[in-house]
């Protein structure tokens, strides 16, 4: 699992300090324009107009991600089932 995210985004750093990312084994792609690789992860998701509107984006596999902080706090602290 992928979680994009973006540095200013209060709902990325929720995300980030709620759950133990790492400990699920989540990689964090920081989304900017110092991060090229990430926005080519992304766009091969075709996720780039889903960000434009809303960040974090935890993408589960090539078809399904989720969006919303409190969706994907609830569903990381699951255990990623959804």
């Amino acid at each position: 699992m992928t979680l994009f995210t973006k540095t200013g985004c209060e709902k990325c750093d929720y995300v980030k300090h709620a759950v133990d990312l790492e400990g699920l084994g989540v990689a964090v792609e920081e989304l900017g324009p110092e991060n090229p690789d990430a926005l080519a992860h992304l766009a091969w998701h075709g996720l780039v107009t889903v960000a434009e509107r809303q960040l974090p984006i935890l993408v589960l596999d090539r078809e399904r991600y989720l969006t919303g902080a409190i969706r994907i706090r609830k569903f990381l602290e699951s255990g990623g089932h959804a």
